[in-house]
């Protein structure tokens, strides 16, 4: 019997991660904002460029 072994390579991980500093750093979030913005990232882009 064959065994079939898949991989998948992906950079998805590195451009959320990447999303993150940047919201992050853009947006001067302070600690406990940052470590929320880890997981609601695009609404922290997105309330601060409907302000504007």
């Amino acid at each position: 019997m064959e065994r079939i072994h898949i991989t998948q390579h992906t950079s998805l991980g590195a451009f959320w991660f990447a999303g993150w500093l940047f919201t992050i750093g853009f947006l001067k979030l302070q600690f406990w904002m940052g470590l929320l913005a880890l997981f609601i990232w695009p609404y922290f882009l997105g309330t601060h460029f409907v302000a504007q």
